[in-house]
């Protein structure tokens, strides 16, 4: 189970680092090829919209040929894309190559799961989660700085070696022993779409994608008008992940013993504190700190909402690919969404209306959980 999990964390680690490596080139690539802030959320959001065409895929491909191989699978994709990241000359072959690489990492992000809760008991699921969560947080902290690498010493070295990881996970994978596959039933994506858990699950993780997403365009660009460089962006990066890295695990293992909901009501409340801070701040003094605070906040969806998912899954009877599948799809929705709109409300007005509004989505949402949480019909303690 070690073994496993190890293996799980070093595979979603380096998926998102690649993910965030862009946060540091985002202002260089936008001064290079001219692209205004809605322009630098479709790159942004290319990734999270490979997530979503990968999502299904990837479940479908988790539950019925096995974990190992859907893993197997999205590595190799993501590899591929990052070469082609790294040698990328226009902003279409960037964005075309964003959108392979978060395919991949979908694919990747299924199996790797999948693999991990199959051999979980149930009351350790939050804090499995919570520590892949944490090693997922860890390549986001790490992710801008290889990003600074890339704007200093040029992106094909770093990417090139990026893709050689994907290789070696690989390698790696083919040395533990198969989960097996568990084929999905017939109509079984659909039952699970009325089921009030399971939409309640993807939407606590969608907010998060969604707001990362926003924050993730306007946030370096903010900071780069203000005249800092790449390497300044990504520390500011790296201490909101590092503070989050740390208290994923612990915020799994209190979701296992004090129930799902507990953690993603504090989280809600903080979001909504945090993205109303994100819209008064102007300056760089006030940016920062509550960028780092972004990533307590934020960062607190996650271990419970996919432990809440999961929970729902075991006692539907859902295979857990096609669960992991659905959960892609709604971090990539969100994800997808979020830079885009985002830019494009900021250029239309300015960037405290998409904070605004996003505070908006988040206050809602906390008073349904705190009012209405008997249609999720989810028990306070596992």
């Amino acid at each position: 189970m070690r073994r496993l999990l190890l293996l799980v964390c070093m595979v979603v680690f380096v998926e998102t680092m690649l993910y965030s490596a862009l946060v540091p080139l985002l202002p260089a690539y936008a001064h290079e090829f001219g692209l205004s802030k809605s322009a630098a959320g479709f790159l942004v959001g290319a990734y999270a919209a490979g997530a979503v065409l990968g999502a299904l895929p990837g479940g479908i491909a988790a539950a019925r040929w096995g974990p190992r191989r859907a893993l197997l699978f999205g590595l190799a994709i993501m590899g591929l894309a990052s070469l082609a990241f790294g040698f990328a000359g226009d902003a279409w072959s960037l964005g075309l190559a964003r959108l392979v690489q978060g395919l991949g990492g979908s694919l990747a992000w299924a199996g790797a799961l999948t693999w991990l809760i199959a051999g979980t008991p149930r009351e350790r699921r939050g804090e499995m989660l919570g520590t892949a969560i944490g090693s997922a947080i860890f390549g986001a902290l790490l992710g801008p700085a290889i990003g600074a690498l890339a704007h200093h010493v040029g992106p094909r070295p770093v990417f090139v070696g990026l893709a050689g990881l994907s290789v070696l996970l690989g390698a790696w994978a083919l040395q533990l022993p198969p989960a097996d596959a568990e084929p999905p039933r017939r109509g079984a994506i659909m039952r699970a779409l009325h089921e009030p858990q399971v939409l309640g699950a993807l939407w606590l993780m969608t907010i998060p994608a969604l707001v990362f997403g926003i924050v993730g365009v306007l946030a370096p660009l903010a900071l780069d008008d203000a005249g800092w460089s790449a390497a300044a962006i990504a520390v500011a990066w790296i201490a909101s992940a590092a503070i989050e890295m740390v208290i994923a695990p612990l915020i799994g293992r209190v979701s296992d013993r004090r129930g799902r909901l507990l953690p993603l009501r504090v989280a809600l409340g903080g979001a909504v504190v945090v993205l109303v801070a994100f819209a008064l701040a102007e300056r760089p003094a006030a940016v920062v700190p509550v960028l780092v605070l972004s990533g307590v906040t934020f960062g607190a969806f996650w271990a419970p909402a996919m432990a809440l998912l999961a929970d729902a899954a075991e006692r539907m009877g859902l295979a857990l690919g096609l669960a992991f599948g659905l959960m892609n799809a709604a971090w990539g929705a969100g994800n997808a969404l979020g830079p885009p709109i985002g830019g494009a409300l900021a250029d239309a007005a300015t960037d405290a209306l998409p904070y605004s509004l996003a505070a908006l989505i988040c206050a809602g949402t906390l008073v349904f959980l705190l009012i209405g949480t008997r249609d999720l019909r989810v028990p306070e303690s596992p």
